[in-house]
């Protein structure tokens, strides 16, 4: 009997951990079907490149006093627009419209074959979702690989964007330039068809988070993790690869100087984001992802930027401290109005 109560209650214990393993394992369908969005999908058909394509996307009101400006958000590559949903929820009692889409190629949105993918495009697409709403001037706030679309969007229709907020954007030093080596896109399939949840949340924790890590941060990768587990996975893959491909080959922070609005870098120190870095030699893989210093050259090539830098945060302040990270938005966005 002295041996039985420890059996019983591993075995209690091993029935609680089972059913969340389960959870955060689910599998979805190639455009994120049977995931729960935290505000009811739109969807943007149009035609682009000779498909018919669906940009899925939310569009939430202001429950605040409407202050007559839109947000719009952009994800990251390793995120969707679900990722948002704490910030959606401040920005709309705040007084603000938001947008917040999934590009094409990622999350609800459209996986199609034979896309020819760039940040230009991307940013046209959402450029012509938001003519189909007839929202002429946006307040643009681009996340992690969004930074990078956020900042080509504002360069190609400076004037829809009366306001920039870029939040731990990759893309602030030129990958290749400082020696990273190419990986083609066949290559790139080949690891991304190899992405699971594991892989995902080893990447994560060493890369956005320091190595700390959170329960609740579990729902964000088995919401990627779910494309590559069910069925259309290749083609979740084969877009995933095609756009590391377009990460690395499309620098944008070389036009910097061009950013004519007022700009907001909202920056945590502790990232190390750095594409590519895996692949690179050592002395150089050292050396990236500096994002104290990566933000500071930002901000001094931007002419009209302002910087704040949280210290104890790394690649998702929004989700690491939100509190922290919505005070110091909502702040930037009085200010610079």
């Amino acid at each position: 009997m002295k041996t039985a109560l420890p059996i019983l209650a591993f075995a209690a214990g091993l029935a609680l951990v089972l059913p969340l393993q389960a959870e955060t394992r689910t599998a979805y369908g190639p455009q994120l079907e049977g995931f729960s969005y935290p505000h009811p999908l739109q969807h943007y058909r149009f035609s682009s490149q000779g498909k018919a394509l669906d940009m899925a996307f939310m569009d939430v009101a202001p429950k605040g006093e409407a202050n007559g400006r839109t947000v719009v958000l952009l994800h990251g590559k390793n995120f969707c627009a679900a990722t948002w949903e704490r910030t959606i929820e401040v920005l709309s009692e705040a007084g603000y419209r938001v947008i917040a889409p999934d590009q094409v190629g990622f999350c609800a949105s459209t996986k199609p074959e034979g896309y020819q993918f760039s940040f230009a495009q991307l940013a046209h697409n959402t450029q012509a979702l938001l003519q189909e709403k007839e929202i002429e001037r946006v307040t643009l706030i681009g996340h992690s690989m969004g930074g990078m679309l956020a900042a080509r969007l504002a360069l190609n229709y400076p004037q829809l964007v009366e306001q920039l907020v870029l939040v731990n954007p990759i893309g602030l030093e030129d990958w290749q330039a400082e020696g990273v080596p190419y990986a083609s896109i066949d290559q790139l399939y080949q690891s991304e068809l190899k992405t699971d949840f594991e892989s995902i949340k080893a990447y994560q924790q060493k890369f956005y988070y320091n190595g700390r890590w959170k329960p609740e941060y579990d729902r964000w990768v088995g919401m990627l993790a779910g494309m590559y587990a069910g069925e259309g996975k290749q083609r979740v893959a084969w877009n995933q690869a095609q756009t590391s491909e377009m990460v690395f080959t499309q620098p944008v922070i070389h036009e910097f100087p061009r950013i004519g609005m007022p700009t907001l870098l909202l920056i945590g120190d502790l990232d190390r984001t750095a594409p590519g870095a895996n692949r690179a030699p050592e002395d150089v893989a050292q050396r990236l992802g500096n994002y104290p210093e990566l933000g500071r050259q930002a901000a001094s090539m931007i002419p009209e930027a302002s910087l704040v830098a949280f210290e104890r945060l790394g690649h998702s302040p929004q989700i690491e401290a939100p509190e922290e990270f919505h005070r110091a938005l909502l702040d930037g966005l009085v200010t610079q109005r």
